[in-house]
């Protein structure tokens, strides 16, 4: 099997302009660069992701930091990012923390990355000062999906925004009684979106001159079966439509109300954010937000920052859009459970 040194001995060239020329990386001329690529085909040499730490240090891995994989946002949000950095010779080091703490503080401390990666792509975190003086300090740059931080890439939708326009929908089909399936605000995460969206919610109802009602809010913890569980809960307080923060939890929410035997839209309106890939299929209403090219947008930023340090950091906060569909209409009079 031949090796790294092989064809550097085969192109006379040192090994460390081996790996600069199969990498793509700087201070390689094109003709010594074509030289050493046609030893490595003739010699059928695969360059390995620890051949580039030869060459400056690099290892040509980014690291990306999710609180979940398994969910649809960061699924998509990861294909993105992971389409761009293959195209781009990169190979990805994924980092799931799930509702794990001591995980969160173990990745995002900054130790862990150090030496694996030249730089971090973060997921709908909101990093405490801790956290971003760490990650800073780790090698290479550090872009981030979901929150703004002051010197990094950014891109994020305005949740808030997002929640008030769902909830001006609704408002403005006449609904008085709403009902609000989010995110546990207290998630040791410290994600974004359960905060903002319930602050969108709660503002909407006070510039519609509603009080909030406690039974009118549950937890669904932004999953389709958090989504059932919420709405089940949500039943008896008797609302003539819920906005859910998310749409699989407006999925769960819908197929609730289904079940009892109530009708939607015409018993109870349902809205989502997201616009999630089954969303049509569910004839569901929503917000959608453009959760590729969030993804796209912050590695683009990031291979940016590593191609030029001094790139300056853009903060780009993506629109939203409105999509009506057949989970939402006007509220009928004395149609609840139970009556």
């Amino acid at each position: 099997m031949s090796t790294i040194k092989d064809v550097a001995e085969a192109a006379g060239v040192s090994i460390a302009t081996v790996s600069r020329a199969l990498h793509g990386l700087p201070r390689v001329s094109e003709a010594t660069r074509r030289r050493v690529l046609d030893a490595a085909e003739h010699l059928h040499y695969v360059a390995s992701p620890s051949a580039a730490s030869l060459a400056g240090g690099q290892t040509m891995a980014i690291g990306v930091v999710a609180p979940f994989v398994n969910r649809w946002f960061f699924g998509a949000a990861v294909h993105a990012a992971e389409e761009l950095l293959r195209a781009a010779g990169y190979d990805m080091l994924l980092y799931s923390l799930g509702a794990d703490a001591s995980e969160r503080r173990r990745v995002l401390s900054g130790n862990l990355l150090r030496r694996r990666v030249d730089g971090v792509l973060v997921l709908g975190l909101r990093p405490d000062a801790d956290e971003v003086t760490a990650l800073s300090a780790a090698r290479g740059p550090v872009a981030i999906i979901g929150v703004a931080v002051d010197g990094w890439p950014s891109v994020r939708i305005d949740d808030e925004a997002t929640a008030r326009c769902a909830m001006r929908h609704l408002c403005k089909l006449g609904h008085r009684r709403i009902g609000y399936i989010g995110g546990d605000r207290n998630d040791p995460l410290h994600s974004v979106a359960p905060t903002d969206r319930h602050r969108g919610y709660r503002t909407e109802l006070a510039a519609a001159g509603l009080a909030p009602e406690p039974a009118l809010e549950a937890i669904g913890g932004f999953t389709v079966r958090g989504g059932i569980a919420a709405m089940e809960q949500l039943l008896p307080a008797r609302p003539t439509a819920v906005f859910a923060a998310s749409d699989e939890m407006a999925m769960g929410a819908a197929h609730v109300i289904r079940r009892a035997g109530l009708r939607v839209p015409q018993d109870i309106s349902v809205i989502g954010i997201d616009d999630h890939e089954l969303a049509e299929l569910f004839d569901l209403s929503t917000v959608g937000q453009p959760v590729g090219t969030q993804g796209a947008l912050a590695t683009e930023m990031l291979l940016a920052a590593l191609s030029d340090p001094a790139t300056e950091p853009a903060a780009i906060v993506v629109p939203t859009t409105l999509v009506v569909r057949g989970t939402t209409a006007p509220p009928q009079r004395d149609v609840h459970p139970g009556r």
